[in-house]
């Protein structure tokens, strides 16, 4: 099956793709393109579809890039490709052509980020906790290392968990709050003590709040669409072992 790349033209010329899982050699719960190495996932198998990621970007897989995501601010600068054991990061930027900077979701925020002008691009994972800590920023700041003006910056942010399928307690509340008191229009009421917490539109929000030249969300929810996403939620609600990873890429 062919790989679907998803694409944003706020990001031409520069390569890039949120990948669905289409087009993947994963079975069972993985079913097709699972790039998670952490997954339980057969790792031959998880090499196979990186393999093609990396095939599709135009890249050798030792140029495809990805850390060991723990939902911290930390952002690494990729100069060569990464040997050994991947750090722990939750975002790449780089200005080096050839590089392709690959970060996995599965509900989380996909950010990829990319001044044209300057010749610099970014990746972040920034689930809530990522968001809430500043994870943007400090890629965009990144970026500025290695030449970038935030105002010439795009940034995108892909398939993502939307608003409706996201339900969070009172105390994920108190944690927004008590960074700003705005924070509230993030959130609606859902069912007894519950909220409804809109991730995507907290990402655009900071995005747009630290300057960036663009920011949008390509509108897609991971939760709702089984067909083309893999979503952490959605195994959790199906009491599945486990779930598959999505990539999405940038390269220069």
């Amino acid at each position: 099956m062919t790989l679907e790349i998803l694409t944003a033209d706020a990001l031409a010329p520069m390569r890039h793709g949120f990948f669905t899982r289409k087009g993947g050699a994963s079975s069972g719960v993985f079913a097709g393109l699972n790039c998670g190495i952490g997954s339980s996932d057969q790792r031959e198998v998880v090499e196979v579809n990186r393999t093609r990621v990396a095939q599709a970007m135009d890249v050798p897989l030792d140029h495809l890039a990805t850390v060991h995501q723990v939902h911290s601010p930390d952002v690494l600068t990729i100069e060569a490709p990464i040997e050994g054991e991947r750090p722990k990061a939750d975002a790449m930027v780089t200005n080096r052509p050839g590089m392709a900077l690959a970060i996995l979701t599965a509900d989380c925020q996909p950010v990829l980020f990319a001044d044209h002008e300057a010749g610099v691009v970014g990746a972040a994972h920034a689930g809530w906790r990522g968001a809430l800590d500043g994870v943007l920023e400090s890629t965009i700041q990144a970026m500025e290392t290695l030449g970038a003006k935030r105002a010439q910056i795009s940034a995108v942010v892909g398939p993502s968990i939307s608003q409706a399928a996201y339900e969070v307690g009172p105390e994920f509340l108190d944690d927004f709050i008590a960074e700003d008191p705005d924070n509230t229009r993030f959130f609606a009421n859902g069912q007894g003590d519950r909220y409804l917490f809109d991730l995507p539109a907290y990402g655009v929000h900071r995005l747009r709040r630290a300057g960036v030249g663009h920011a949008e969300w390509t509108r897609h929810c991971t939760y709702s669409d089984a067909e083309k996403f893999y979503s952490y939620r959605r195994a959790t609600h199906a009491k599945e072992a486990d779930y598959g990873r999505l990539v999405s890429v940038i390269r220069l």
